[in-house]
Parts: C-alpha cells; sequence; structure tokens
C-alpha cells in the first residue's frame, strides 16, 4: 500500500495487492498515509499456504480483473478524518460499573477495568507539567491521531497511574512518536510489544522495582507506566485487535512491565550504567523503548560452578544467541537493526567485574559465541528474497557475514556487539537471567530524557 500511494504520487498508475485478511489493515495504512480511495486487489486467503497452481488460478480468476479494473480509476483523495472528542468534553455519565463497560463498547481499553478520567484527575496529572494541555508531542500512525499532553494525562489517569508519573508518561510519548522508533508497525503479525527501560534518580524517586521479581507485576511504578503505554498505543495509535482492524499480531505478547536497572549496584562494580550507554549523563533521567517480540526462557547457567563464568555466559549465548535470536537474525541481516537486551543478574556482573570483565568483554563474548551456518541464516531469509553477498555488496551488514563463500561458514547471531543491550536487575540472591528479542527495525531502542525535578 506504501509503494503503491508513493507510485501514483509520482504519477506511475499503480494497485497495491492485499491480501483478504488484511484488507482492513491495509485501509488502515492508507488513512496513515493521509489518503483513501488508492486503489486494491484483495488476493482471497493467505499467498504462502497456497500451492503454484492455486495461486496461479486465484491470480487469473481473481487478480488480474481487479487489477484492470482498478487501474482504470486510479485516484487518491484527501483522507476523511472522523470526528474527535474535545479536551474537558464529559463523554459520558455513569457509575464506575456504567463507565468500564461504556468504554469497553467504545474499544478504549485494553480489557481491563480503568480509572473514570474525569476532569479533576486529569488536572491532578496536568500539575506536575509545565507543558501546555493541547501542545501536540507528535502525530501516531496508522490512525495519525495527534498525542497531546492533555491525552497523555487522560490515559495515565485510565491506566492507574500516580499523577506524578506525568513526566516520565510524556518522555515515553515521545519515545514512540520518535520516526525511528516506527510506531506505524506495531500491529504487524510478529505481535511485538514495546518494552521499557528507565533509568536515573526517577527509578528510585518514584518506587520502581529492580530487584527481586523485577518483571512481575506488582509494584505500582512498573505496573501502571507498563499498562499506560500499551493503552496509550491502543487509544491514540489506535492498535487495536479485533473486533478492532488494526493489529494483526499472529499471536502477540502481553503488556510488559517496566525494566528499572539496580545502578547503585552497577556503579560500585564500576561499570556504566544502561542509562549513560544510551547517552544520559549524571543526574539525568531517561527511558528507553524498544520493540520486544520474545524472550528467552529463565538461565541460570546450570551446571556452572562457583566463579565459573563462562558457566553463566554460555548458555546466554546457545539458547539465546543461536537458539532465538538465531532463528530470526536473518530479517536483521535485511534491514540492519538489531537491539537484542539482555538482564544480566547483580551475582553474574560482579562475578565478571570481579574478574575484570567490562560489559564490552561480555558483549564480544557472546558475539563471537554465538554463530550459525550462514546457509541458515538464507534459508530462512527466503520470504524477504535475502542473499547476504548482494547485502554486504552494498555494505548494509558487516563484513563477520562475509569472511567467505562457504555455505556452512559461521556468521553472527548478534549482528555487533556494539548492538547488546545489557541491564543488571533481579534478585541477587540468585543466578537467573533473560534475554529479550527485538524486531529488528521495528521498534528500534528510542531514548528520551525525563524532564524530572530532582527538588
Amino acid at each position: 500500500m506504501r509503494a503503491s500511494v508513493a507510485a501514483i504520487r509520482g504519477g506511475v498508475p499503480s494497485v497495491a495487492i492485499v491480501g483478504s485478511h488484511f484488507k482492513a489493515r491495509a485501509k488502515t495504512i492508507e488513512c496513515s498515509l493521509g489518503v483513501q480511495d488508492s486503489g486494491m486487489a484483495v488476493y482471497p486467503g493467505h499467498i504462502r499456504l497456497d500451492d503454484e497452481n492455486e495461486f496461479c488460478r486465484k491470480v487469473a480468476t481473481d487478480i488480474v480483473d481487479q487489477i484492470i479494473s482498478e487501474l482504470g480509476n486510479v485516484k487518491i483523495s484527501p483522507a476523511r478524518k472522523s470526528g474527535e472528542h474535545q479536551p474537558r468534553e464529559i463523554v459520558f455519565r455513569g457509575s464506575i460499573d456504567e463507565v468500564n463497560a461504556h468504554f469497553y463498547d467504545a474499544q478504549w481499553t485494553e480489557g481491563l477495568p480503568v480509572i473514570p478520567p474525569t476532569l479533576d484527575r486529569i488536572d491532578a496529572f496536568m500539575k506536575h507539567t509545565a507543558r501546555r494541555p493541547d501542545e501536540v508531542i507528535g502525530v501516531l500512525l496508522p490512525e495519525r491521531r495527534e498525542a497531546t499532553v492533555w491525552n497523555v494525562a487522560v490515559n495515565g489517569v485510565m491506566s492507574g497511574c500516580l499523577p506524578e508519573y506525568m513526566p516520565v508518561l510524556l518522555a515515553l510519548v515521545e519515545a514512540i512518536a520518535d520516526p525511528e522508533f516506527r510506531i506505524e508497525d506495531h500491529g504487524s503479525t510478529p505481535g511485538w510489544e514495546p518494552l521499557i527501560v528507565i533509568s536515573g534518580p526517577v527509578t528510585k524517586a518514584l518506587d520502581f522495582n529492580f530487584g527481586t521479581g523485577v518483571m512481575r507485576p506488582g509494584r505500582r511504578a512498573n505496573t501502571g507506566i507498563g499498562r499506560f503505554l500499551r493503552l496509550y498505543t491502543r487509544n491514540i495509535a489506535a492498535l487495536r485487535i479485533p473486533p478492532g482492524e488494526t493489529d494483526r499480531a499472529g499471536i502477540g505478547n502481553p503488556f510488559n512491565v517496566v525494566i528499572a536497572e539496580a545502578e547503585d549496584f552497577v556503579r560500585s562494580i564500576g561499570w556504566p550504567t544502561y542509562g549513560m550507554e544510551r547517552g544520559l549523563k549524571e543526574g539525568e533521567s531517561g527511558v528507553t523503548v524498544q520493540s520486544m517480540m520474545g524472550a528467552s526462557a529463565p538461565m541460570a547457567g546450570h551446571g556452572a560452578e562457583g566463579n565459573d563464568l563462562l558457566g553463566y555466559l554460555d548458555p546466554m549465548a546457545d539458547v539465546f544467541g543461536k537458539a532465538i535470536l538465531g532463528y530470526w537474525v536473518h530479517t536483521v541481516v535485511a534491514f540492519a537493526h538489531w537491539d537484542p537486551l539482555i538482564i544480566m543478574n547483580p551475582q553474574i556482573a560482579k562475578l565478571a567485574a570481579d574478574k575484570g570483565w567490562s560489559k564490552n568483554d561480555i558483549r564480544n563474548y557472546l558475539y563471537e559465541r554465538a554463530q550459525i551456518p550462514a546457509r541458515d541464516v538464507e534459508f530462512r531469509g527466503r520470504f524477504v528474497n535475502l542473499e547476504l553477498a548482494s547485502q554486504l555488496e552494498k555494505g548494509i551488514v558487516p563484513a563477520a557475514y562475509g569472511a567467505s563463500k562457504d555455505p556452512d561458514r559461521l556468521v553472527p547471531c548478534f549482528y555487533t556487539p556494539e548492538s547488546i543491550g545489557i541491564v543488571i536487575a533481579g534478585n541477587p540472591a540468585t543466578t537467573w537471567q533473560r534475554g529479550y528479542m527485538n524486531n529488528h527495525e521495528q521498534g528500534a531502542a528510542v531514548t528520551k530524557n525525563i524532564a524530572w525535578d530532582r527538588g
């Protein structure tokens, strides 16, 4: 749809061919481009599930006539905008049960009860920012709805956040409104979810959990702010599963709670914090948002004894690196973007630091150990016509992917050592660790400062 609209705007008649299951999604993408009626031919069923004979039959009997018909009437019209509720407008009155039923029917919730966003509650959030309620932070695709300071507060109330979280919520919306994040791809079939890492003094000030059960719901800041971002992408970007039509996740993931790092501990072993590595200065607070498509099993270094550091790192390389990232690395080679994230246990971090290892030493070790045959990468990349040699010629991938022409040569699963994010968190009385895989350039890691008043 994007290519078709671009061609039409360039004076070339064009029709998008869309699978029938994605017709509504295609119309939404068309809306995100600011147009309507650009023309499409609908392929019945799923192309990849049809054999060659069935594919040819459908093209001959369904697609060709649609293309001819649509090409004869190619046009693009400005998209119509539906009516939007205005700030301070009362949209419903009733009991809390009636409010929740109304919001659910209107697809304004993700299925959980909400706190009714009354004007007094919204005003309480607005007291924690000097920004104007009508300030536009960005325009969120696919429905091209404006992200404003006011609707950040509204969704903050609904998700159960405290008013003092408002500066964090604003920074989060700045991150997903950044074009680099590609919020328009959030409804893609892999079903990725935003994953938040919080950094700086705000972590302690707002009582984020960075220890035992760091990824469990239970601490208000971690859970409420994680829920806020999922609710905001649903309500403002309009990413909704059925009966909505904009989120076409094959299976999907639940929303993530916020990850906070044990920053005092990290400093005590002489390592830079995750926030510092993302560009935050000492004393600054910030949020990093990236996509999360899947997580590894928890790993505790089974078989490792005493101070056997490699006994804890090898499972991370084998399970998270080879098995999980290796299965998906063809998309990284195709799109040249990768932000895998590791939650490393404080015990393992201290063991590494005591042995003189830095974070970069760990990254380099994982990068060198987690490698798979090049033929596997190209085989899995057939659906994007991946050719490693072509990617190398274009300068899209590092030289490590073309060390030879042997199809059985080993290539990295981590893309580059620098791409590996490491956050130190979790129960310090254990050795459990976990890796999180993102979806290449969709949901690329974006960091934004929090306007946090340390006073």
